[in-house]
């Protein structure tokens, strides 16, 4: 069956993470068929495209100029020319540009197509024998330690396996915040290189991966997933996540002693627990 591309269209085009094989049948007959196409990097893409046999024109789309880009490319939708948008690797948007121009396309009334494919934290996520019944996807954590371990303490709590991305020249130090956020014990996997030549899928605790990590230093090379087993059930005086979020809003106007009282109050938990954690949330503990 041929795809059929239609005028005045978005289509979101999932491409591979690694393997060239990965692309589908409908994403060549896309690409091949659309008018233009953006592209998080037209180098990265065009050596993809190249490879695909398809000559269709690409246009730049990336952080520093998509919002001003984003209502050109839907007043080309709008007179009448198919576009597709492409990220380096994977779906568009999932922690890559995109989001401005689908999100301008469909408040002017412009069909947005997704043509799936692959994604590098699901294909994580369905090898790594974490529960993939409930998870939350983090993305990057910030670049600086303090930043990262204050993330991180905000989501000791998570129930849900916890899927983030990583660069390579920040994972060890990643893993050393989970284990000393998270706990040493929590069990987690890192997930490198999926469908590439060296792709590697290690499981093990939060501390011996930071070891591990660490004597390997293949191991801090390429595209990395960090997937981390969710917190087991809380203890009766445990902070959920709604309280959490109540005392986060509440400490941006109160002093923390006051923010801990009134978010119990109206979360129906206990004061000391959320005052502990705002310790920590502000650095103090």
């Amino acid at each position: 069956m041929t795809t059929t591309v239609e005028a005045g269209v978005l289509y979101v085009v999932a491409t591979p993470i690694g393997n060239v094989d990965d692309i589908s049948q409908r994403a060549r007959e896309v690409l091949a068929a659309v008018d233009a196409i953006a592209a998080e990097d037209t180098r990265h893409s065009g050596r993809l495209l190249q490879q695909l046999q398809i000559d269709t024109p690409t246009r730049a789309l990336h952080e520093h100029n998509e919002r001003n880009l984003a209502p050109k490319l839907v007043k080309r939708l709008q007179t009448g020319e198919s576009l597709a948008l492409i990220s380096d690797a994977g779906t568009p948007l999932i922690s890559d540009p995109g989001f401005h121009l689908v999100k301008h396309a469909r408040e002017q009334g412009i069909r947005v197509v997704p043509v799936p494919g692959a994604s590098a934290m699901v294909a994580a996520l369905s090898v790594s024998g974490l529960p993939s019944d409930r998870f939350v996807f983090e993305g990057f954590l910030p670049a600086k330690t303090s930043a990262r371990q204050k993330r991180l303490t905000t989501l000791a709590n998570e129930s849900r396996t916890l899927i983030f991305y990583e660069a390579p020249h920040r994972v060890l130090d990643s893993l050393r915040d989970m284990a000393t956020t998270l706990g040493e014990q929590r069990h987690a996997v890192v997930a490198r290189e999926l469908t590439k030549t060296f792709e590697t899928v290690h499981d093990a605790n939060l501390a011996e991966l930071a070891d591990w990590v660490q004597q390997d230093s293949n191991q801090q090379k390429g595209e990395i997933v960090l997937l981390v087993a969710g917190a087991p059930a809380p203890e009766p005086d445990a902070v959920d996540g709604e309280a959490q979020r109540i005392l986060q809003l509440l400490m941006e106007e109160l002093p923390l002693s006051q923010a801990s009282a009134l978010a119990a109050k109206i979360a129906g938990g206990k004061k000391k627990p959320l005052y502990q954690l705002g310790l920590v949330l502000s650095g103090e503990g």
